[in-house]
């Protein structure tokens, strides 16, 4: 009896114990083992899902897309736009981890193409929003006092509802104009949950395919990146560290934060007026149909002018982010940019944030550059130096596999014809083949890059930026390069002189030291010679 009363009591502690705030795999795995019946009712959900969405895909004849990619008739743009649509629809269904899932998707139009891209992208904008009763609970809760103590007016309706949360439009009783950032009701409960189901699915793939690495390792690193966004302090912080770290760039641009009206799940902001990179691009291709006046025309070139400068920058901050700060937006997917009035480009949204050493910021430069140069040696030597590749891994044959994946690069208008999130694809591979290890930096600055690779290849006439960024990559590579290569040339010649100095007053009588220094290229060696002293 006693047995079964210790029994009955471990149960019901396991039972009233509450989900974890921070998210960790063993707690995360205790909390759903004690409730098998909410991860299968999820499975059936999600099963049930997309085993409609293959149903209406069959029907409606949208299997056209799975046709030859090479046809680019009206109709083939047509069913991948219809896939989209049902895809997005899908995702809608399935909450606010799946949507995570879409938008990533929406930011690559060279992999998924630019229809399904399309359809996709509206799940930045054209999620539905929760009830209004509920988001002003939610700040009352979280403030601990009635709206009208801190906000003079609110929006009746949200002006942007996302996937973790929704925004209003309000003003403080000091008469500042900000946006209000509420988290959806019992989001934590639902994010968890998913991850914990990617996660048995990791599982269970890696015994099918017999794999060493421990494939769920990567539902673990997703898993701490959404439930980090789920706290609205921690972004607080993140955009403060970034406003600063950026302050010399006037171009760059982030929201104030009002700490005193933030909490865990509400974020008060500056409110930044501005156009977002889908709104440029509307207006700088469509045309009125019958509107040829010379307004019309005006606009829509001015509205190129804006976009070509919005990429403009938004490249210059990306080197900016990847060379100097090396602090990066993980997340720079359009609805996160905006192109204000000023000619700045804002950032917004920083439940991700990407911090990066000096010395993995000079290696991840070199290994772009080894990249688009096809040095697949050095590549591997780039790697090491960011602690992806494991010590003891056999460098000759990863690098044999990577020529073997990767072959010449190619050349088109004088710059390397190199597709990032091809070649990121090839790495992956070779990277789980010889058990690399993917640091929580690393995965955040190859998130950001893939998603501002997808969106730039996305916007027309790049070319010509395609080759200035290029430039501005290999010249800061060559002048971080320099300045080692200097600074280390620098503290060799003070060690010597140092050298010297107390060679001077050393006093033997049979040995006489000479002090050699030999400088080539980039590198010094100093040899020391030995004369007997005649008598």
């Amino acid at each position: 009896m006693e047995a079964y009363a210790y029994y009955l009591y471990y149960l019901a502690k396991l039972w009233t114990k509450p989900l974890p705030e921070v998210y960790d795999p063993e707690d995360v795995a205790d909390y759903f083992t004690c409730r098998p019946h909410v991860v299968a009712l999820r499975l059936l959900e999600v099963f049930s899902a997309f085993a409609s969405a293959a149903i209406r895909i069959r029907t409606s004849g949208v299997k056209k897309f799975y046709m030859s990619s090479m046809d680019k008739s009206i109709g083939g743009d047509v069913a991948q736009y219809g896939f989209g649509v049902v895809l997005k629809e899908t995702m809608l269904n399935l909450g606010p981890t799946f949507i995570k899932v879409g938008q990533s998707l929406s930011t690559r139009p060279d992999i998924i193409g630019s229809e399904i891209s399309k359809a996709l992208s509206e799940l930045h904008d054209q999620i539905p929003p929760f009830p209004r009763t509920l988001a002003m609970e939610i700040i009352e809760d979280e403030l601990g006092f009635p709206v009208e103590t801190y906000f003079s007016h609110l929006s009746e309706e949200p002006v942007a509802a996302a996937s973790f949360g929704q925004v209003y439009r309000g003003c403080t009783v000091e008469g500042i104009n900000v946006a209000v950032k509420v988290q959806r009701p019992n989001l934590r409960h639902v994010v968890v949950r998913d991850i914990y189901i990617l996660r048995l699915g990791l599982g269970l793939l890696q015994k099918i395919a017999k794999r060493k690495s421990d494939l769920r390792l990567y539902a673990d690193e997703l898993g701490k990146g959404l439930v980090g966004e789920l706290d609205y302090t921690l972004e607080a912080a993140n955009a403060s560290e970034f406003m600063k770290a950026h302050a010399p760039f006037p171009f760059i641009r982030a929201p104030k934060v009002y700490q005193h009206l933030s909490r865990k799940r509400v974020l008060t902001m500056e409110w930044m007026a501005g156009e977002s990179p889908r709104d440029l691009i509307d207006m700088s291709t469509t045309v009125s149909v019958g509107d040829g006046s010379d307004y019309s025309k005006r606009r829509q070139s001015d509205a190129r002018r804006r976009l070509l400068d919005l990429v403009n920058k938004g490249v210059e901050a990306s080197l900016i982010q990847l060379l100097e700060t090396g602090l990066l937006h993980a997340d720079p997917h359009p609805g996160n940019l905006r192109y204000t009035s000023t000619g700045e480009i804002g950032f917004l949204d920083f439940g991700l944030l990407c911090r990066m050493q000096k010395k993995h910021q000079f290696a991840m430069l070199a290994s772009i550059v080894h990249i688009v140069n096809g040095d697949w040696s050095l590549l591997v030597q780039a790697l090491t130096d960011m602690d992806v590749v494991r010590p003891g891994t056999n460098i000759r044959r990863v690098t044999m596999d990577l020529e073997d994946a990767l072959g010449e690069v190619e050349f088109k208008d004088g710059i390397p014809d190199v597709k990032f999130s091809k070649v990121l694809g090839k790495i992956w591979s070779i990277a789980l083949k010889y058990h690399f290890r993917m640091p929580p930096y690393y995965t955040l600055v190859l998130r950001s890059l893939a998603s501002l690779e997808g969106r730039f290849l996305s916007f027309p006439n790049l070319r010509r930026k395609e080759r200035e960024t290029w430039t501005k990559t290999r010249r800061a590579a060559g002048c971080d390069r320099h300045r080692r290569k200097r600074r280390s040339l620098e503290e060799e010649e003070e060690e010597e002189e140092e050298e010297e100095k107390k060679a001077k007053k050393r006093k033997i009588e049979d040995r006489s030291y000479v002090v050699v220094v030999v400088v080539a290229a980039d590198r010094s060696y100093c040899c020391l010679s030995d004369e007997k002293k005649e008598p």
